[in-house]
């Protein structure tokens, strides 16, 4: 599972979703102006300070901003 960090009005953000729609990846969305964790983990323990940020599964492969070669890594994996 990938889940999308991100806030409102956000160029990368949806330049992200647009990017994993089209390559058919499954994310979730969470707004960083929302959830005072969700800004807690990426800012605190990720240690990000611009959206979007994505994390894939197991919090081990997570990367801000808009990544579409990071995105393309994904999609060959799910594909294999």
């Amino acid at each position: 599972m990938v889940t999308v960090y991100s806030k409102p009005r956000c160029v990368q953000c949806t330049a992200t979703y647009r990017y994993l729609d089209a390559r058919g990846i499954e994310y979730q969305v969470v707004d960083l102006t929302e959830s005072e964790a969700a800004l807690a983990y990426v800012s605190e323990d990720l240690g990000y300070f611009a959206a979007p940020v994505v994390v894939v599964v197991d919090d081990q492969n997570h990367w801000s901003g808009f990544r579409p070669d990071r995105i393309d890594l994904i999609g060959a994996e799910a594909a294999s």
